[in-house]
Order: C-alpha cells, then structure tokens, then sequence
C-alpha cells in the first residue's frame, strides 16, 4: 500500500489538536455484540498497529466498547503512544449484555468513568471525552457541568457530544466548548445533515459512526459497486471518498477487527470525487 491516511487531509480539533481526517473507530476489536475480548485477540493488536503505520492519529473509543476492551488493547498495542497520536474516549453509556445499552448521566458516574478511561488508556489527560449520549433523566447542565469540571482539573482536553440536534449542542456550549459531534452518518444514512451543515459552519468536528452502513456500502451488491471500475476503488473506498469531500470538518473512522479490511478503508482517503462524482454518488445510494 502506497495511500496513508494523510491523503484524507487535516482537521484541527478544538482548533489545537490536528489530525488526519481518516481515522479508526475501535469499537469492533472487542467481541460479538461488542461485548467481551475479540475472538481473536492478535489479529485486533495487529490491526492497532497497522492502523498507526498507515497514517492514522485519530482513533475513536469508549469505555463502553467491551465494556473496556478496546481501551485496554489500545493502550497493550501503542502504549507508550506516537506525540501525534489523538484518542477520544466516551462515557455515560452502561452495559448489560451484548448489545444492550443504557444511558446514565450521572455527573459522579460520569467522573467515575473518565478516571477509569485514564487508567485503561494509560494517559494523564484525554484529549477528547465526549458524552456517549445524553441521559434524559438527569439534566443536561448536570452532565456538562461534569465534564467541565474534569476539563478544569486537567484530566480532559476538549468536550464532544454523540447522538445529539443542533438544539443539544447549543444548550451545551452555554455550559461548556462543544468541539466535536457524533451522529450516525453516511451515504444511505443522511438524516444527521442539519447537524453536519451546523458542524461546518461552526467548525466544529463531525465524526460519522457507522460510515459504511454496517458494511452494507462495501459489498458487491452495493449501490456504489457499478462505479467501482471507473474510478479503480473499492465500493468501501468511494464512501469513505465521498464523506471526505461533503465537508472538510468530517472525520470518519471506519472499524473493523482485520488488517485487510482496514488496508482498503484507508486507501479511500486516496479516492478523489469530482463534484460530479460526488452528485452521482450521492443520488446512487
């Protein structure tokens, strides 16, 4: 492989902490359900490393990816970690089980979990902790508020949000900077595009979970796979070009548990769309 997640470009979190607009989503190196080890607990370490040796400085977890798991192989794979190197971490998600999922706020909790997520990541200070969701039953203040007062004590450097409107994110930034949002985005998925068009005027971080539709974009029976031969790329490569040129404050992070996956994801960063392309692409899906 020649393409390395430069060719995506550049993206200054925060407006101080630049990255490499491609990146990874960590969270598929644990196991079924995102719950518990990989079924290969190798081949996740090979695909950290692999990822920073193609360029990547941006890596998205959780603490409720495991729960922990992907925190913990991060830091056995690239600890002590490259200067350049971002991670950002969530909290306020619990687990239960294998795809279950349940929201707490709570500001002691949610202290709680950024602490162990230092301990995990083996770092002195996260430099982007975002809310995993909101919890509706505590108040938002109260949940920000949290987070700020960690960001005061030095433990955390910039404050995202996930899943969230327009409306949550200008509530926050009365409490606190809001740098970053992450919203379930992609080509066949558009429903986050007010956010996203708030996000670019702003300048603030769009991360696109779930970039690829859950692999349905990659696949040979992929709407995309027609224009593959053109422009020589994979269908995975052209929607990860195609999120790239819709705005230059998007930051996908496309996972996978394999090296050979994560080679072709990366080689999109080295597809350019003409605008034309790019319409085409956008009315194919």
């Amino acid at each position: 492989m020649t393409t390395t997640a430069q060719a995506s470009g550049t993206f200054a979190i925060g407006g101080d902490l630049p990255v490499n607009r491609l990146g990874f989503g960590a969270m598929r190196i644990t196991g079924p359900g995102i719950w518990g080890d990989p079924q290969d607990p190798d081949e996740a370490l090979r695909v950290l490393r692999r990822a920073i040796e193609l360029g990547v400085n941006f890596i998205d977890t959780a603490d409720a990816y495991g729960p922990f798991v992907s925190e913990l192989l991060i830091k056995k794979a690239l600890h002590p970690y490259p200067e350049d190197l971002v991670i950002a971490t969530k909290g306020g998600f619990t687990r239960q089980g294998p795809g279950k999922w349940i929201p707490v706020g709570r500001p002691e909790y949610l202290k709680q979990q950024a602490e162990l997520s230092l301990r995990h990541l083996g770092l002195e200070r996260i430099d982007l902790y975002q809310l995993h969701r909101i919890d509706p039953a505590v108040p938002l203040a109260d949940q920000i508020g949290a987070l700020k007062e960690l960001q005061a004590e030095g433990k955390i450097r910039h404050i995202g949000l996930s899943e969230v409107s327009v409306a949550d994110v200008e509530a926050a930034n009365k409490i606190a900077p809001i740098v970053s949002v992450q919203n379930l985005y992609n080509l066949s998925n558009r429903s986050a595009e007010e956010l996203l068009d708030y996000s670019t005027a702003h300048n603030i971080g769009f991360i696109p979970w779930n970039p690829l539709a859950v692999g349905k974009l990659s696949t040979e029976s992929s709407p995309l796979a027609k224009f593959t031969e053109q422009h020589k790329a994979t269908p995975s490569q052209l929607a990860l070009a195609w999120l790239l040129k819709r705005s230059p404050v998007m930051l996908p992070i496309p996972g996978t548990s394999t090296v050979a996956h994560l080679e072709d994801n990366m080689a999109g960063a080295g597809v350019e769309l003409t605008d034309d392309e790019f319409e085409t692409l956008a009315k194919a899906v």
